[in-house]
């Protein structure tokens, strides 16, 4: 049985990211959706907004789990008994940073791997942050993030 890692901000929840948790739940035996909370980060969406969206768009899937967690990732892995933390990665200089962090965590805890994974070409341009930015100029989100994300963003940015 091998539990695998799936952290990010996932402010908020895109198709790439969706993308990436499909693929990993047809090899890993269960797949923990981590939604980082870090004080020290602006979010648009709460850790439990981000964890209720997550949730309903995962859903369909029996082996992936979501939670919050607000220390760590490797202890997070450590504590579920996971040794395998996905990463996702678009291009040359997504690839830089999370080798960084992979050696990073690889020096706190031997036993964890990282796994690099890519999503599909057509989810290559997705950011949260460029797709916080087009909703807010009223743009048009379908093919980048759920119905339900985009409904949650509109409704955000009338609230700001």
């Amino acid at each position: 049985m091998v539990k695998a890692v799936f952290a990010g901000s996932f402010d908020p929840p895109t198709f790439g990211h969706l993308n990436v948790i499909e693929r990993a739940q047809k090899i890993f035996t269960e797949v923990h959706v981590v939604i980082a909370v870090n004080n020290n980060k602006n979010y648009l969406f709460s850790g439990e907004e981000r964890k209720h969206m997550m949730e309903e768009l995962t859903q369909k899937w029996d082996n992936v789990f979501v939670n919050t967690w607000n220390s760590l990732i490797v202890n997070y892995a450590e504590k579920i008994g996971a040794n395998v933390l996905i990463r996702g990665v678009r291009n040359v200089s997504d690839f830089s940073y999370e080798f960084d962090l992979a050696v990073m965590n690889k020096g706190l805890n031997q036993k964890i791997e990282t796994v690099f994974m890519v999503p599909d070409t057509k989810y290559f341009v997705l950011r949260s942050s460029s797709i916080k930015e087009l909703a807010s100029f009223g743009g048009n989100l379908s093919g980048m993030v759920p119905p339900i994300v985009e409904k949650a963003l509109k409704e955000k940015i009338e609230e700001i």
